[in-house]
């Protein structure tokens, strides 16, 4: 099925973050486990990996629940960040496969988050 554009954004698996209270300790244990280096953090965010693969990230969130898997009363939380060239053209490519843009963009200019047909949220940036 043609789109009528040429050239189709390019997608790159980037990264895994999860939601925790402590980035750092967090990022801690699976960089230990994994023997995976800090590649980039914040006080509030934490990216582990190696050049050329794919890293998992930790992002602080303040009013954090823990997971009680398998019970469902509080769900598994995890979402899958994309690597984009341009950010624009990837948008408009992953509405028109039927993702949906929440109205709240916290840093659209840096990333931008949008919802499978599922409802989960997945982030798209420039930056990795």
């Amino acid at each position: 099925m043609s789109t009528g554009n040429t050239s189709a954004p390019t997608f790159r698996y980037s990264a895994v973050t999860f939601d925790c209270p402590d980035p750092a300790e967090l990022a801690r244990f699976y960089g230990e486990a994994l023997g995976l280096p800090v590649v980039f953090s914040t006080e509030d965010f934490v990216l582990l990996g190696q050049e050329g693969a794919a890293g998992l990230g930790f992002n602080r969130l303040s009013d954090y629940r823990r997971p009680t898997w398998p019970d469902p009363a509080q769900e598994k939380q995890a979402h899958i960040e994309l690597g984009v060239d341009d950010l624009d053209a990837a948008q408009s490519r992953l509405l028109a496969l039927g993702a949906a843009k929440p109205e709240f963009q916290p840093d659209p200019d840096r990333w931008r988050v949008l919802l499978d047909p599922a409802g989960h949220p997945f982030c798209i940036s420039t930056l990795v």
